[in-house]
């Protein structure tokens, strides 16, 4: 394997473990912050939904990102994804649920203004809106769930114990749900720009079936991302779970489902293959943060209480986390690539000294295909 490829793949690995240290909380942040569930058994769940969902299920939406900017040379990639990977790393390190997605465009945009390439403002613009509306749809169906919900159980007046059981076993199959689907989503994030140079081949598993050589990238990522779940998501799952606002176990699996309903919404493309044959408008398939749709979901419920419980300076750190993220990994992948041009001599765009670029990286390739679903251009 050429040196320079398993140097960027360790930027990659990088920023799967980031990945999976924060966006972690998002999913059973709150069942753990409310006691409901052991932070083990959230881990041990999460890591092998979010394995299954990269490996069976694929990039999801990440395609849209690599329409911000083709980062065509590998050197150019590599701090890309490890610009994204340190600005996730240091808002984890102080807690702060963030986004990889993020985190992803800040370290495109660099790349874009040190390379001259211009930036693709209309799928920037796209992206940027989802960062409004997420949060905002979460909240809304937070609110109806919630209210349905309560309704429901107040009806079935069931004992307080089955009651207790029934949402702890809620949360565990939420849960599972939102690592699945942040799995599919997420994995392009972590492991798309690595596809055009992966040095597999199609691996035969003892006869069984066949894992191409992008889902063995997609596989190499996501145990990077179980990693960073067992080993360092607890504080963000603590600040997500318990920080923002005291919450209920209903409520918790109320945020939890609503966050995994939004994740799916955006990141679907089974079921925008099924509103197409329908005739429905479609969804835009456009990476959406996990992190928003659940302090979304969180703000929702405090709605319907009146906005009392809610801490206002947790989430005050948690709005300027996501201001800060794409700054943070645009100035490290700018001043990063600066070095690698100029005093490593590494060609980090196809304008540059050094080596020979890549043949034009990108987020997701519409030619690839994982065993449900087909990664194409939306």
């Amino acid at each position: 394997m050429d040196l320079s490829v398993l140097i960027f793949l360790t930027s990659g690995l990088f920023l799967g473990w980031a990945l999976g240290a924060n966006d972690a909380a998002n999913v059973f942040g709150t069942a753990v912050g409310t006691r409901m569930v052991r932070f083990s058994t959230a881990a041990i769940i999460c890591s092998i939904f979010v394995i299954l969902g990269a490996v069976n299920s694929g990039a999801g939406a990440a395609h849209t990102l690599g329409k911000l900017g083709a980062i065509d040379a590998l050197s150019g990639a590599f701090m890309a994804a490890f610009s994204a990977a340190l600005a996730v790393y240091s808002m984890t390190k102080a807690g702060l649920p963030v986004s990889t997605t993020q985190a992803i465009v800040g370290g495109i945009i660099g790349w874009n203004l040190f390379s001259g390439t211009p930036t693709d403002h209309g799928t920037l613009i796209k992206i940027l809106s989802t960062w409004i509306v997420c949060p905002l749809l979460a909240a809304g169906i937070s609110i109806i769930l919630f209210k349905a919900t309560t309704a429901v159980l107040k009806r079935a007046n069931l004992h307080l114990l089955r009651t207790d059981s029934y949402t702890r076993i809620g949360l565990l199959l939420a849960g599972a749900f939102g690592a699945y689907s942040l799995g599919a989503n997420n994995i392009g994030n972590v492991m798309g720009v690595f596809i055009p140079a992966s040095p597999f081949t199609d691996f035969n598993v003892l006869g069984l079936f066949t894992l191409s050589s992008i889902q063995q990238l997609f596989l190499l990522g996501a145990i990077a991302i179980a990693v960073g779940v067992m080993i360092y998501s607890k504080r963000v799952m603590q600040t997500v779970g318990g920080g923002l606002m005291p919450l209920s176990p209903v409520a918790a699996w109320v945020v939890v489902v609503s966050h995994s309903l939004v994740l799916f919404l955006f990141a679907s493309q089974g079921l925008e293959s099924f509103l197409i044959s329908h005739g429905l408008p479609t969804i835009p398939l456009v990476p959406v943060s996990s992190s928003q749709a659940v302090v979304g979901a969180v703000m929702g419920i405090a709605i319907l209480k009146g906005g009392r419980g809610i801490r206002w300076r947790v989430l005050g750190r948690i709005g300027a986390g996501w201001v800060v993220t794409p700054i943070i990994a645009g100035l490290v992948c700018f001043v990063g690539l600066f070095f690698l041009q100029n005093v490593f001599d590494q060609k980090v765009h196809a304008g540059g000294p050094g080596e020979e670029p890549m043949a034009m990286v990108k987020y997701a390739s519409p030619e690839i295909k994982t065993p449900n679903v087909a990664m194409r251009s939306q």
